[in-house]
Formats: C-alpha cells, sequence, structure tokens
C-alpha cells in the first residue's frame, strides 16, 4: 500500500554503475534537486541492465513510493533497456512515436543514421499516454508516466549533462507543481578542524534531536561537519530558523569551526594571510609537496605563496636548506630539531613572512620504537622569528595517503589558530 504523502525514490541503471567502472554523480544531483523541492527522498538503488530484475525493483517501487526518478539505461545499444522494462513492469506496450524519429534525423549526420537507423530508432518508442522530456543535448528522450493512479515515473538518460538539462527545462517544473507543498530544505553546514565526530556529537546531543531544523555530523579525513537543514518556505524564514541553532554551535565550538559550506582550511589560511599582506612558503619531506598542493588549488593564492621546497632527502636538506650533516646524524631527519631548522632557513632563503616545515614517517615502512610509523613533526616560524612547534603521532591503522593528508590539515588549522590568537 502506497503512503499518502509524495514519497520520492530514485533509480540509478546501468551495470558499469555495479561494477563501479564510474561514479553515479547523477544520483547526488537529483538528490540535491529533491532536497531544494522539499520532498521526502528516503531511498536510492542502483541495478544492472537486466530487463528481469529492472520489472522486479519497478514494481516493488510503485507499491510503496509516489514518485520514482530514473537514470540510465535510454540509447541506442541493446543494453538500453530502461524504457521497455518500465512498460513490461506494468504490461504495456510500447508505441513509436514518429515526430522523435524526424528529431533524430536532424540531429545526426545520413551516415550515422544510415548505419545504425533500427538502433536509433528504438529511442522513439514509449507507452501510449506517456508524456516525453526533450532532451535538447541527445538522442534518447525521457518520459514523464503514471502506469497506475498515484505513482509517477520520471526518465532520464545517464549522460550528466543531457540528464541536467532535461531536468532543468521539463521536470523540475513539472515536479513543483504537482509534488511540492511549496516548502524547500535550506542547509547551511558548518566545517570543523581538530576536534573528532565523536567528541563534538557528546556535547551536542540534544541538537541531534530536533525535527526543524534538523542537525547532522559528517566525517571527513581530517575535518568534520555540521549540517543544520530548515524546511521552510523561503531563504529567510530558512534563516530565522536555523540562527538560533548556529548561534549556539559557534559559541560551543568557536576555536574549531574555521568555516562554513564552500570554506576550506586553504581558503582560510589564504585570506587570513592576505588581510595582512603577509608572505608563505613550505619546506617539505614526509608529505612530498602535498602541503604546496593543496594551497596552489585555490584562486588566488599567488597573492600569499610564494613556493616550497621539498627536501626529500637529507642531501637535498643540506644543501637547499643550509641543514648540517653533523646535525642530522645527531637527531635524524624526522626530529623537532631539523624540522624547526627547515622552518626558519626556508624561511629566510625564500624571503616569506611565515613557513611551515614539515617531517615524518608515513610508513608503511621506516618506522622504528623510538620513531613508529605516523610520527610528524611540524614547525611555523612567523615575524619575529616566533616559533611554533608540534608533535604528532598518527594511529598505525592509518595508511601512507592518511598520514600525508592529517598531517596538511595539522599544518594549515595550526597556522589558522596562530593568526587567529593574533588577531585577538
Amino acid at each position: 500500500m502506497r503512503p499518502n504523502s509524495n514519497e520520492v525514490e530514485i533509480l540509478s541503471i546501468g551495470t558499469e554503475l555495479l561494477l563501479g567502472n564510474i561514479v553515479n554523480t547523477n544520483a547526488q544531483w537529483i538528490s540535491e534537486q529533491l532536497s531544494q523541492l522539499g520532498l521526502n527522498h528516503f531511498r536510492q538503488s542502483t541495478i544492472g541492465d537486466n530487463c528481469d530484475r529492472i520489472i522486479k525493483v519497478i514494481q516493488e517501487i510503485s507499491k510503496r513510493s509516489n514518485l520514482l526518478i530514473t537514470t540510465g539505461g535510454l540509447g541506442p545499444t541493446p543494453d538500453d533497456l530502461t524504457t521497455e522494462a518500465i512498460a513490461k513492469s506494468f504490461d504495456v506496450s510500447t508505441f513509436e512515436r514518429s515526430h522523435l524519429w524526424d528529431e533524430i534525423k536532424q540531429k545526426l549526420s545520413s551516415s550515422k543514421l544510415h548505419e545504425n537507423s533500427s538502433s536509433l530508432r528504438k529511442q522513439c518508442f514509449f507507452p501510449k499516454d506517456a508524456q516525453i522530456i526533450n532532451n535538447p543535448r541527445g538522442t534518447a528522450p525521457g518520459m514523464i508516466w503514471e502506469p497506475i493512479k498515484g505513482f509517477t515515473i520520471l526518465t532520464f538518460p545517464g549522460v550528466p549533462s543531457e540528464m541536467k538539462a532535461m531536468w532543468e527545462e521539463t521536470a523540475f517544473e513539472f515536479i513543483r507543481n504537482k509534488f511540492s507543498d511549496g516548502y524547500s530544505l535550506f542547509s547551511n553546514t558548518l566545517k570543523f578542524s581538530g576536534i573528532g565526530e565523536s567528541s563534538v556529537a557528546e556535547e551536542i546531543n540534544d541538537l541531534l534531536n530536533l525535527k526543524n531544523p534538523t542537525v547532522a555530523p559528517y566525517a571527513n579525513l581530517g575535518e568534520m561537519k555540521l549540517r543544520i537543514t530548515a524546511r521552510a518556505k523561503n531563504d529567510l524564514d530558512a534563516q530565522n530558523i536555523i540562527k538560533p541553532v548556529k548561534e549556539k554551535l559557534t559559541k560551543k565550538f568557536s576555536e574549531f569551526i574555521f568555516g562554513e559550506d564552500h570554506d576550506t582550511l586553504p581558503g582560510i589560511v589564504i585570506k587570513e594571510l592576505a588581510k595582512r599582506k603577509e608572505t608563505i612558503v613550505f619546506a617539505e619531506s614526509c608529505t612530498g609537496g602535498l602541503l604546496s598542493s593543496s594551497i596552489t588549488s585555490i584562486s588566488g593564492s599567488s597573492q600569499v605563496f610564494k613556493g616550497s621546497i621539498v627536501s626529500y632527502s637529507n642531501e637535498l636538506k643540506n644543501s637547499l636548506l643550509n641543514i648540517s650533516e653533523e646535525k642530522l646524524t645527531k637527531y635524524g631527519a624526522v626530529s623537532e630539531e631539523i624540522c624547526e631548522d627547515m622552518a626558519i632557513n626556508v624561511k629566510e632563503k625564500l624571503e616569506a613572512d611565515w613557513s611551515i616545515a614539515i617531517s615524518g614517517i608515513a610508513g608503511p615502512n621506516g618506522g622504528s620504537k623510538e620513531k613508529p610509523i605516523g610520527l610528524v613533526y611540524i614547525s611555523i616560524s612567523g615575524p619575529n622569528n616566533h616559533i611554533t612547534n608540534i608533535k604528532k603521532i598518527f594511529n598505525t591503522t592509518r595508511n601512507r595517503i592518511e598520514i600525508q593528508t592529517l598531517s596538511v590539515n595539522v599544518c594549515l588549522n595550526s597556522l589558522r589558530l596562530i593568526l587567529l590568537s593574533i588577531s585577538k
């Protein structure tokens, strides 16, 4: 028995999705669109190019949901089975829409039509009472069809650019008029660094039970997010709903919140340095240039970032950063003493206001009892030669890439906190 509320499902069709050959970005994008429409979207499914299995899942969905959105399986190839399978799910025949064939002939060259005319023509067959969704960027149209009362299907090709164009031209307005109650979902995401998801969750247990707005934590590598989502008629109403919760969180976690929504740690650091008209350079060892890459991935980084020295070997630490062989022998490349000298010397050599040096053991080999895998030293040198030294030992369950990524995160967040303390 189908519910009375407007419940929506997404069905992605394509064996290539199941095999992991391509990433399903369509489902993510459609989910965002449904949120804007304020619709209850509770389930996503993925199925291969198999007619019997598609039929089975379509029939199951028709019993529990009001709206089904499919992507994939529209086109001229033998494995494009979506329209056929949907029609068979309800024991309905398909019929050729002659105007669609005329449109396909206009879009393609005569040579291609001659070679593939029969295959291409199958894209013109739909259930008799289905509404066609025009495809302005390809040859495979979609459809809007209500095979049984209270259950509507919208179909789209799997090519993202085609799907998005069809959605924006036809589907969005149709769904809004038929299924939306005028409310939309508005979200504001706070981004944290230097604190784990569990620690935050323990502090805000009361907020996690709210109904409107809802608060949900998400953990990424080196970063934690809290998404505050309000259901409202417009952006202003949503902001008023979100505001008191956001203020409470900001007050409680002011030290750990570095930004919101599309903010990034590198972007925040660049912004702060640019505001001060100060420059920064790096001396990297175990991260192999990853810290430099994170900064230069942000547009406008050239305002503050002058360059770096990736001194992976002791020879380059000696020749480019003027670290003596005696000191390297005495303390080892992975040590606070060497890391501090790297920071001081690279700042002097490249003539910057700030520098960050990093040295560590990222693994999976090279560790010892005294210096285990996951040991990382970070030194930050600022104006007036003020030095901040940081020692981190990351969990041995972390792999090489994770240790490098977390190290970069610690570098940037530590600098952010230093800059924040100076401005206060």
